[in-house]
């Protein structure tokens, strides 16, 4: 899950948990937790749920007594909300429930990690103390952007999939974010122009806003267990090698980038750059 499908959850969780006590937790693999089960469970039980937020692709759910359940799906996840226990699916790695018999459960695709913090230590916990500014947040401005991007020396793809800059950004929306930018993924940021600047940070909000407004990835499910509007048709390049560019044509291409791999139209999104112009 990247920013959208977060976003989605994290408002529609909102709209049922907040105001509810935990009152049961079972968990299949402990090893997801930041403390032995039985002191998370004594530490859990009886809180009452007073927000839900996502900030990048972590859920935070405040609890009372200034605690906060930190959720991270990992390579996927569904979060599915019940109304009474006889409607779990078939396989649960995490279940909640609350004093009104309904909650949730989990089911994880891979690994995930579950963290009760207290809220005067989340700036120390070491996997969300650090997180960057989520794309989407109205703090996020052109400006801010820019002053992000200053004395950076690495390429582009790798300093938006850094959550450490900007928070929420994954695989899957890197792609058309870039190509609506016109940037190549190994673009170093030195190279970058302030119009390519204002097209990445314009590109990057409407990729993400629009996936929202779709109900997030078509493969990925919401909280009440629907799949989204977002997928191969909204996509204009990303997962779709040797199909004709959208605006000129050529062949799409899938490169390798480090660890990830990322598809891109040569003509569209050169690599080199000479004279202030990019050419191939």
């Amino acid at each position: 899950m990247e920013l959208p499908e977060l976003t989605i959850l994290a408002r529609q969780m909102k709209d049922e948990l907040v105001g509810k006590q935990i009152s049961e937790v079972k968990i299949a693999n402990p090893k997801c937790l930041n403390m032995p089960f039985k002191q998370f469970v004594k530490a859990i039980i009886g809180r009452t749920i007073k927000s839900v937020a996502n900030k990048g692709k972590w859920l935070f759910i405040e609890l009372d007594l200034d605690y906060f359940l930190l959720f991270n799906p990992g390579m996927g996840v569904d979060i599915i909300h019940f109304e009474t226990s006889n409607q779990l699916p078939e396989k649960v790695h995490i279940k909640f429930t609350l004093n009104d018999q309904t909650g949730f459960s989990v089911r994880v695709w891979w690994f995930c990690y579950l963290h009760l913090v207290r809220k005067n230590k989340l700036i120390e916990h070491k996997l969300t103390g650090k997180l960057g500014i989520s794309p989407l947040d109205k703090r996020f401005t052109l400006n801010l952007f820019k002053s992000l991007l200053i004395k950076r020396r690495s390429n582009i793809k790798s300093f938006l999939l850094d959550q450490k800059n900007i928070a929420g950004i994954g695989n899957v929306y890197i792609q058309d974010i870039l190509y609506n930018a016109k940037l190549h993924p190994k673009r170093k940021i030195p190279s970058l122009s302030a119009t390519e600047i204002e097209a990445l940070y314009a590109s990057m909000k409407s990729v993400l806003k629009e996936s929202i407004e779709l109900g997030g990835l078509a493969y990925e499910r919401n909280f009440y267990g629907e799949k989204g509007g977002y997928g191969k048709k909204q996509f204009k390049i990303a997962y779709k090698p040797d199909n004709p560019c959208p605006i000129c044509q050529t062949p799409i291409q899938k490169i390798k980038t480090g660890s990830t791999s990322s598809f891109i139209c040569s003509n569209c999104q050169p690599l080199n750059v000479k004279n202030g112009e990019a050419t191939n």
